[in-house]
């Protein structure tokens, strides 16, 4: 190594109040690799908590960072698309937070869930993964009663973001329950399931073009979930893209589309509609959408595809918490990709396209929501 002759810099009073000290200042700026040992270059100006491990990168990344610097704890941070939580059942048969309706997904034919899902678990299972944030779907169990979600959304400012479930029913809260939640519990995204309108309605009926209408106007991502059969609801989805572009929204775990297949008529449907700019896909609940076993080859190169036609700045990864927790595990569905690659011997993504999709593709479409 070289010192440069550049004299020391006197730090700035904000700069201390920052925790960059004069002794930073020598070991940031007096050092410099020549050109025979080039490596990775030195930040050009200090941050602090800096470290080259991305373990350590991720921790210190939960930590708000000015927007200049955002960037860089991104590289390495992990964020979970798809999550949801539901009250443990004896708060839920209490009546302080209770079930309505049936859970689509589930095999109990009620509205009691067939496991555990309640936001401990959830962060002890985030804690274990090292995964930093994530986005908490509003559960059908719960149905239009937000108070579970909300609870945890205050309990863990930083922490989760939440995606409200959109109420089309005659008489029920439609665009101004969205808007309420937005406002007054701070909701940064909507859900519409095709399956909670009336019998013989579509999402693109005078109601559900209100309420994605009104989200467009807060800014709030709306969210598709074709559970029974992406073909079934493409043409609604479509016909929403074209007459709201404002509006951004996101399809759920592959378009539910199975990978079995990526030539199907229904794949060749959701990776036409990349042409929409502000729609983004969720690379989520690969057990949904896989044919084969852990670590699901056909949904990882389902996940290529998608990379492919919308890129990496609008696929976003995501686990389907707690469901996965009955399937590969939480922790392990961190790991498909890297185990993926393993068997096959080489790289699906690069690792700026895999940076997007574990954590900046969400960040990036939610700026400033996680910080904790």
């Amino acid at each position: 190594h070289t010192v440069c002759n550049t004299p020391l810099l006197r730090p700035r009073r904000a700069d201390v109040a920052r925790g960059i000290h004069p002794q930073v200042f020598h070991i940031a700026f007096c050092v410099q690799p020549t050109a025979a040992h080039c490596g990775p270059p030195a930040p050009s100006r200090w941050l602090p908590g800096y470290h080259s491990s991305p373990r350590v990168a991720r921790r210190n990344s939960t930590k708000p960072l000015r927007a200049s610097r955002q960037s860089a704890a991104m590289a390495s941070r992990l964020l979970d698309a798809h999550v949801h939580v539901w009250a443990p059942l004896e708060e839920a048969r209490s009546g302080r937070f209770p079930y309505y309706g049936q859970m689509l997904g589930s095999n109990a034919g009620a509205n009691e869930p067939p496991m555990a899902g309640h936001v401990d678990i959830l962060l002890q299972a985030m804690q274990e993964a090292g995964v930093s944030g994530a986005m908490i779907v509003q559960p059908s169990n719960h149905l239009y009663d937000h108070s579970y979600v909300t609870s945890v959304l205050q309990a863990h400012p930083g922490k989760f973001i939440g995606c409200l479930l959109a109420d089309p029913t005659p008489g029920g809260g439609r665009a101004a329950a969205i808007e309420q939640l937005a406002d007054e519990h701070g909701y940064r995204a909507v859900r519409f399931n095709p399956y909670l309108w009336p019998d013989g309605e579509k999402m693109t009926n005078e109601v559900g073009r209100a309420m994605y209408a009104k989200a467009g106007e807060l800014g709030l991502p709306v969210g598709h979930m074709p559970f029974k059969g992406f073909l079934v609801h493409v043409s609604e989805i479509e016909q929403l893209l074209q007459d709201y572009p404002a509006t951004k929204a996101i399809i759920d775990h592959c378009g539910f589309c199975q990978c079995a297949d990526l030539q199907s008529e229904e794949w060749q449907r959701l990776l036409g509609l990349a042409k929409y700019p502000q729609l983004y896909v969720k690379a989520s609940a690969f057990f949904r959408v896989s044919s084969q076993a852990y670590p699901y080859p056909d949904a990882m190169l389902g996940l290529k595809a998608l990379v492919d036609a919308f890129g990496a700045e609008r696929v976003m990864w995501g686990t389907d918490f707690p469901w996965v927790t009955e399937k590969c595990g939480y922790t392990k569905a961190w790991s498909i990709l890297d185990d993926y690659e393993a068997a096959v011997g080489q790289k699906l993504l690069t690792q700026q396209q895999r940076q997007w999709v574990f954590g900046n593709t969400l960040a990036s479409l939610f700026p400033g929501a996680f910080h904790s």
